[in-house]
């Protein structure tokens, strides 16, 4: 098997060969983390990639991550590592899913948070984040909204914004519903001084616990800006990685077991050397379908 430091210098000398930048979610295994060149959530990661020189984009992600990079940078070759790097919860959703709700509820706008494929964000009016899913839908001129496909994020949006009737539909992020609320009240018992941070994506139980909901960003922005020394953060175990090496000094505490999506872990280093070598996947949408997404997700930006 190859080392790591070996894969690295490789990986790096290929970036300088095929002008490629490397991107990784904050999910990513550590190692992949460390090679990238940008560390964050997906859309931060997907406008970076925009603004970027590079004409090759290698995500180190899942296939909505990547999409959604091709739709802000039409003009460069964007790579997929692991063609099996999915999003459970976007493919809960299916086309005819969401326009049977269209045909139900036909005055209500669609707003489709970012973790969604390409076809779904096509069918939406604007897209939204965790971080700006309030603010999207307050901002919408509609009374009424589909909110789609996360129950959980829909369920907090519709506290933040009550003047408004989210219609939600059943979808879920596996790992951040699997959290549950005996898990961080055990935790609190062991660290009584620890804020409690939650991903919006978590159980209504579970956010009525916490002292901060937050995004990926948001939680490594307060976890820096905070002066508590200890934390529980109810969200995927390789953030928490993340908070520890630029934390030093606090602890972060995992909510009960750690919480691991399969589908980010999937991406090794390996595989990001032999994406960049070999140009492995490169992702492609039917140039329709990626303007009428484009239009959701600028739309997302004019509002949030």
């Amino acid at each position: 098997m190859t080392e790591e430091p070996i894969l690295r210098q490789e990986i790096e000398a290929l970036k300088r060969r095929k002008d490629a930048v490397i991107l990784a979610h904050n999910y990513q295994v550590e190692e992949v983390q460390l090679a990238a060149d940008f560390l964050g959530d997906s859309l931060e990661l997907s406008r970076r990639a925009a603004s970027l020189h590079q004409g090759v984009i290698v995500f180190a992600g899942v296939k909505f991550m990547a999409e959604t990079a091709k739709i802000l940078s039409p003009d460069k070759k964007v790579l997929l590592p692991r063609l099996d790097a999915g999003c459970p919860m976007a493919d809960m959703i299916t086309v005819d899913d969401l326009r049977g709700l269209k045909a139900r509820h036909p005055e209500a706008a669609v707003v489709t948070y970012v973790n969604s494929s390409v076809e779904i964000k096509a069918e939406s009016d604007v897209c939204c984040t965790s971080a700006n899913a309030a603010q999207v839908v307050r901002a919408v001129p509609a009374t009424e909204i589909i909110f789609i496909p996360d129950r959980n994020l829909g369920s907090y949006v519709q506290r933040l914004v009550p003047e408004k009737k989210l219609h939600l539909f059943e979808g879920y992020c596996y790992v951040h519903d699997r959290i549950k609320r005996e898990e961080i009240e055990t935790a609190r018992a062991r660290h009584p001084q620890a804020k409690v941070i939650v991903h919006p994506e978590v159980r209504p139980e579970v956010i009525d616990l916490a002292d901060e909901v937050l995004s990926t960003s948001g939680m490594l922005r307060y976890a820096q800006g905070s002066s508590a020394r200890e934390f529980i953060v109810a969200t995927e175990h390789g953030l928490l990685q993340r908070m520890m090496r630029e934390n030093p000094g606090k602890a972060f505490i995992p909510a009960g077991a750690a919480k691991v999506c399969s589908n980010m872990k999937r991406t090794s280093l390996l595989d990001v050397r032999d994406s960049l070598r070999d140009d492995k996947y490169v992702i492609q949408i039917d140039p329709a379908v990626a303007a009428r997404a484009g239009r959701a997700l600028r739309e997302m930006l004019r509002y949030g």
